[in-house]
């Protein structure tokens, strides 16, 4: 039974979709997490999982076949690039946000606190299952003008000689080739949720200096949307790669160490304390044979102290 507050709520959605449910019960589902579902399974509560399956073919669908008349030329090729950009995960939040979907979720208090309504895979899950209410209540023609309605502007901004579909990363990394920084590196941070229905976390770095985080159902996505974020903060990646190369440079304005640095004089010369000497005499090699002689008990206590005892590991993922 949806309380009297539940249905002005969704009856207010019903007026930003533009379509009146012959069945109420249907769009409270499709607004429904299987947090807040899980805690009432004496009522029969059911969630909206099996809902984003069948949303996502439909929304496949309407997008394929309104690209194809919109394009009717275009390679296979092209228009798949478009329709992933369009289908994609970021763009289904774009969406969902313009209609401020996550006010009329349904969640758990778990969910609440951890800011669940804001959750972009929260988000994009409930696009997909209003999108099978829509096709479920009132058929393909009232979704297909939903999502036609819905998505027009994104239709009308693309340029098919530009998109790189939902591949950031590779477009991301051919940015960064281009100005002669660093592979970026994808690191695996946090793995959130039960293990049914985990949202991975991933933090993009360049050079060492963190860019942007993504979060994703899959690592994959994850990736593809860390990369995706950076992408859209052009002075960001140009403000990274100068200071990469800037150290880089630096880095090759070093001192040439002399021949006759091999019987240690020259070491002594330089060094500016026992822990510099120490270090010095220790790396030193020449012509591959060690000119050096063995390091004293006291430079030997002092590298075994001087070493770091704490390590942060962490999943570099590809």
């Amino acid at each position: 039974m949806i309380s009297l507050e539940r249905e002005k709520l969704l009856s207010e959605l019903e007026q930003k979709i533009g379509y009146g449910f012959r069945s109420r019960a249907l769009l409270d589902r499709a607004l429904t997490h299987r947090s807040y579902a899980n805690e009432r399974m004496e009522e029969n509560c059911r969630h909206n999982e099996a809902l984003e399956f069948l949303g996502d073919s439909v929304l496949g669908l309407v997008v394929s076949s309104w690209l194809l008349a919109q394009f009717p030329d275009l390679s296979e090729g092209k228009l798949s690039k478009m329709k992933a950009y369009l289908v994609s995960e970021a763009s289904l939040v774009d969406l969902a946000e313009d209609l401020d979907l996550g006010r009329y979720l349904l969640l758990n208090r778990g969910e609440e606190k951890t800011g669940g309504r804001r959750k972009r895979a929260l988000l994009a899950d409930a696009y997909e299952a209003l999108i099978c209410v829509l096709y479920l209540d009132g058929g393909l023609e009232n979704a297909g003008r939903f999502l036609r309605r819905e998505m027009r502007d994104k239709v009308a901004q693309i340029d098919p000689s530009s998109m790189i579909g939902s591949d950031y990363k590779s477009a991301l990394q051919e940015q960064l080739q281009a100005a002669g920084a660093p592979v970026p590196e994808y690191v695996l941070v946090a793995a959130l949720g039960p293990d049914h229905r985990r949202t991975f976390r991933v933090e993009l770095r360049v050079g060492g200096h963190a860019l942007s985080l993504g979060e994703g159902r899959t690592i994959k996505l994850a990736q593809q949307e860390a990369a995706r974020s950076s992408l859209a903060e052009p002075d960001l990646i140009n403000s990274i790669v100068s200071s990469y190369i800037q150290i880089a440079d630096d880095d090759d304005e070093v001192e040439v160490i002399p021949e006759e640095a091999a019987d240690g004089e020259y070491l002594s010369e330089m060094a500016s304390s026992d822990e510099t000497l120490c270090c010095q005499r220790a790396a030193l090699a020449f012509d591959g044979e060690e000119k050096i002689p063995a390091l004293n008990e006291a430079e030997e206590e002092l590298m075994l102290t001087s070493a770091p005892t704490d390590f942060q590991t962490e999943e570099k993922i590809g």
